[in-house]
Parts: C-alpha cells; sequence; structure tokens
C-alpha cells in the first residue's frame, strides 16, 4: 500500500499524510493492546510534533483558507453515499492506500513493541527481519517481476562505494527506529520521526550552498514561512516533552 500509494503521487503528498497518521494508529494500539498512555505533557507534545512534522514536510507554495480546504475534502468525499467527480476518484484512492499503508505501519511498530517487552532486542529484530529475507525469494517466482529485476541491472548505480553507504545509513536508521522503539512509547517515537524533515532542511540548504549544481532547493516566501512554523513547532514540541 506504500509504494502504490507512492506510485499513485509524488512523495511530497504521500510521505506528510503517512506520516500524520503512524503516531495516531501507533497512540490508538498501544493504549488498547500495550496500556501505553500520555500524561497532559506527553499528549501536548504529541500533538505539537505531529503537527510540526506535516508543515515541514508538506512542500505547499500557496496558504489556502480553511473554507478551501474544506470545499477540497467535500469535493474529494463528496456524499459517502453517492458518485465521486472522476476528477477525484485518483486522490480518494491515493488516501485510502495510504491511511491503510500507515494502518500497517502502526500495527507492525506496536506488535515489535509488544515482542521487545518480552524478548531481548538483538534476537527479537534479527526474526523479525527473517520473514522478509524469506519472502523475497518468492518475488522471483512472478516472471514479469522477475523481467524487471534482473533488466534493471543495465541501470545500477555507477559509485557503488555511495550507494552502499547510502544504503548503510538507512540500515543504522533502521536499526535504532527499532532499538528507540523497544525502549520508548511507540506513539511518541513516531512522533518523533518528524525531527528528520528538521535535519533534512538543514542538509538540504548546507548541501545546495557548497554543490549548487548538484542540489538545488527553490522555496517560495510562503513555504519558507510553512517550514518555519514547522521548525518552531517541533522545536516546541521537544522542549515541552524533554522539560
Amino acid at each position: 500500500f506504500w509504494y502504490k500509494a507512492l506510485h499513485q503521487s509524488e512523495a511530497t503528498r504521500v510521505v506528510p499524510i503517512v506520516g500524520a497518521l503512524i503516531p495516531i494508529f501507533s497512540f490508538s494500539f498501544s493504549f488498547l493492546f500495550l496500556g501505553e498512555a500520555f500524561d497532559r505533557q506527553q499528549l501536548l507534545a504529541f500533538i505539537i510534533l505531529i503537527a510540526g512534522g506535516i508543515l515541514i514536510s508538506i512542500k505547499q507554495t500557496k496558504v489556502y483558507l480553511w473554507s478551501h480546504v474544506l470545499k477540497k475534502f467535500q469535493d474529494i468525499f463528496g456524499n459517502l453515499l453517492g458518485d465521486i467527480h472522476a476528477q477525484y476518484r485518483p486522490t480518494r484512492r491515493l488516501l485510502a492506500n495510504s491511511i491503510v499503508s500507515a494502518f500497517f505501519f502502526a500495527a507492525y511498530y506496536v506488535l515489535m513493541k509488544y515482542i521487545y517487552m518480552h524478548q531481548p532486542f538483538i534476537g527479537s529484530f534479527v526474526w523479525s527481519r527473517m520473514g522478509t529475507f524469506i519472502i523475497l525469494p518468492f518475488v522471483l517466482l512472478v516472471p514479469s517481476w522477475r523481467w524487471h529485476i534482473t533488466n534493471y541491472k543495465d541501470k545500477a548505480p555507477k559509485n557503488l562505494i555511495f550507494f552502499l553507504a547510502v544504503r548503510l545509513l538507512a540500515a543504522l536508521a533502521f536499526i535504532l527506529l527499532n532499538w528507540a522503539v523497544s525502549i520508548g512509547n511507540v506513539a511518541m517515537i513516531n512522533a518523533l520521526q518528524g525531527t528528520q524533515y528538521l535535519f533534512l532542511i538543514l542538509l538540504v540548504i548546507v548541501l545546495s550552498l557548497k554543490f549548487p549544481r548538484i542540489i538545488k532547493e527553490e522555496l517560495g516566501r510562503g513555504v519558507l514561512i510553512q517550514k518555519f512554523i514547522g521548525v518552531i513547532l517541533i522545536s516546541l514540541g521537544l522542549y515541552v516533552l524533554i522539560f
């Protein structure tokens, strides 16, 4: 569902939707099945972090009034029992895939938290990844998929060291995320992932100044204001959470 949503639209639309819903679903699941709950201060930090993560991750060039947002919502969903204009059907499918994706992501993290509560971290993490290792060869059994995979070798990255370094960093990030889940509150950990967009902005700004030919980030005034507010909210959420 995650990759289907990415296939249907830009990452700048999918990531904020899924990123906002995962903490909400995680909070519901962890409260119902693990008995985890927030105090008032943590709940306030949780809400602020989600809001900041959404603002800082959305690439929006226009500031819409609430009435415009409400009308767009009505155009997309319309009468829940009636037809929807063909123009908005792809958007609804995108939202549906994003919501289902967030649901399963949250379920995964909560299930992993339950395992970490009863088993050591290393063993739990290794066995959880074993499922991917076992399923992966079956992908090659589908002829059309196997053809796409084997023909992709012509587009392999030229800088293998750089490619492997990126994969290594991604693996380390995933391990650290699971470690955080094992020792902390699932919903709060997911909400804190909004801070990655803060680091992303800083990295993009530095790299665009140092290597303008390789990466260039064009930010209008409205986008800068929006992301600045997002940074403030994330900083405020971290302050409320820690202090």
